[in-house]
């Protein structure tokens, strides 16, 4: 199988040619002694410590019974991306978050994708994340998925050049921007002189950018909407995150419990009386949003949400029922999407996906699952899937069943051959499998930060990139194109707005 190294073009690493973009890189890495690197990477996670930026892992217990907590691990390498590439790659998913959220609002409405015969009606109707009771709704600019995380991996093709595809859409309550955002805050302090010497694109504008597009999205005629971060509490894995973003935009972090309704409109509890609230940013999933619509035991929402949603007096991002777009059974329809209602041929691909739910291709899987990827399709976070070259025999048996049993709740892939990024370990540099989530904001229009969060499986050979699995991140960087003679030069990273204030 054919080998992609971002940084190198050939493997093994030493003596190999350095790609062009990572050369001003790999001079400066050369100058380093292992020890210094060892001594910074301690520096990094006494940090990431201390500022509390980790996970709960569900299910994991301590000695003593009590839930762990586990620091995500920092890789002091960064990932690098071109300028042409990146921008090209931006166009892309441009086009396919243009598409989704057009498909979203055409599930909720005329449903012309299903009358042109091009998805089939049970595909909505029979899949989990349809919501009913959005049917007719309307939302502000028909922006459904205002947050979305597309999680794209390179594959060498057939010449062993890498080639961008995308693997999921993520458009319910993606998560991670957080450390795309603390891994640069990061780099930035263990390595000022890096960021003096190459042209690195800013990321630390995202919170604006973030408070901007959910702003966008507010009830009309409120000029100074209010917005609030709705978390369904500390022991979530992802508190931290919700934390940070609602401090970095200057709002309010809120539980189900700190909020209610009147007269069809939300209203926050203050020490200073009731506030209305404009624009919800939830990170709890639409089955604990309103109890009074779907569970009713749920104390993680706001009983009488779903009444002022439909009622045009509050915007809920990311919109309820979004969640049917970044299904694993619709994601081999996204090309279509594109066509259908863009008119476009897509420019990032998907990678080639069999539905078990058509019986040619569930028999090619069952014959040929020990060179697959099996994945449940409503599965996440790494868990509910098969690596076939990885798995026993045994794994494999029982997979066969479990996909016989129900083959419409499962799709397959070929075993992508993930690209590498050198990457710091205890043994000194060596090539581990990335994946890149950039996260695509839609308000009244699309923007985004360059680059996004990269994943790295820290496991030798490993292609599960999860930080529930044990992967790690990376910075990651998109270099900007050099400038033309007689302009000024951009700083490399400035601070948002956002930052300012709570300086």
């Amino acid at each position: 199988m054919h080998k992609f190294d971002e940084m190198y073009e050939s493997q093994p690493y030493a003596g190999a040619v350095i790609r062009s973009h990572y050369q001003r890189y790999d001079q400066w890495l050369a100058k380093q002694p292992g020890e210094v690197m060892r001594s910074r990477r301690e520096e990094a996670e006494m940090i990431f410590r201390r500022v509390g930026i980790t996970f709960a892992v569900y299910g994991a217990k301590d000695e003593d019974g009590a839930g762990t907590e586990r620091l995500i691990p920092f890789d002091l390498l960064p990932r690098i991306i071109p300028a042409d590439e990146w921008a090209e790659m931006e166009k892309g998913l441009v086009q396919r978050v243009n598409a989704l959220n057009r498909f979203i609002h055409d599930v909720y409405h005329d449903q012309e994708i299903i009358k042109a015969g091009i998805i089939p009606a049970e595909q909505i109707r029979d899949n989990a994340q349809f919501r009913p009771e959005m049917m007719g709704v309307h939302v502000p600019h028909e922006v459904y998925s205002s947050i979305a995380g597309i999680d794209i991996v390179r594959a060498p093709d057939a010449t062993g050049s890498g080639e961008y595809y995308v693997l999921e859409d993520n458009l319910r309550v993606p998560s991670g921007v957080s450390y795309m955002l603390e891994n640069r805050k990061m780099m930035m302090r263990l390595f000022p002189e890096l960021f003096n010497q190459n042209r690195v694109a800013p990321v630390a504008h995202y919170p604006d950018l973030l408070l901007e597009t959910l702003r966008a999205i507010a009830p009309p005629a409120t000029p100074e909407p209010t917005v609030v971060v709705l978390t369904p509490g500390m022991y979530n894995s992802a508190y931290f995150e919700h934390a940070f973003l609602a401090q970095q935009m200057g709002v309010e972090l809120v539980e189900g419990q700190d909020l209610f309704v009147k007269d069809d409109f939300v209203y926050m509890r203050t020490t200073r009386g009731p506030k209305r609230v404009d624009v919800i940013y939830r990170r709890v999933d639409d089955d604990f949003l309103d109890p009074e619509v779907f569970r009713p035991t749920s104390t993680l929402g706001c009983a009488g949400l779903m009444r002022a949603y439909r009622a045009g007096n509050v915007a809920i991002s990311n919109a309820v029922g979004t969640g049917v777009a970044d299904d694993k059974s619709i994601y081999p329809y996204v090309p279509k999407m594109i066509e259908f209602y863009l008119n476009e041929k897509p420019i990032l691909k998907n990678v080639p996906t069999y539905m078990c739910r058509n019986k040619d291709e569930l028999e090619y899987v069952i014959s040929n699952m020990k060179d697959l990827v099996v994945k449940e399709v409503h599965g996440a976070g790494g868990y509910g899937m098969l690596i076939g070259p990885a798995a026993t025999q045994a794994e494999i048996e029982d997979f066969k069943k479990a996909v016989l049993a129900k083959p419409d709740g499962y799709i397959a892939q070929p075993t992508l051959s993930l690209s590498s990024s050198p990457t710091f370990v205890d043994a000194g540099i060596a090539p581990r499998h990335i994946d890149l989530r950039p996260f695509v904001l839609s308000g009244k229009e699309v923007q985004m930060v360059p680059g996004g969060l990269t994943r790295v499986a820290l496991k030798e050979g490993s292609l599960v990139v999860n930080s529930s699995q044990g992967g790690g991140t990376k910075d990651t960087w998109v270099l900007e194109a050099d400038r033309q003679p007689g302009t000024a030069a951009k700083p490399a990273s400035t601070p948002s707005q956002s930052q300012k204030q709570s300086a």
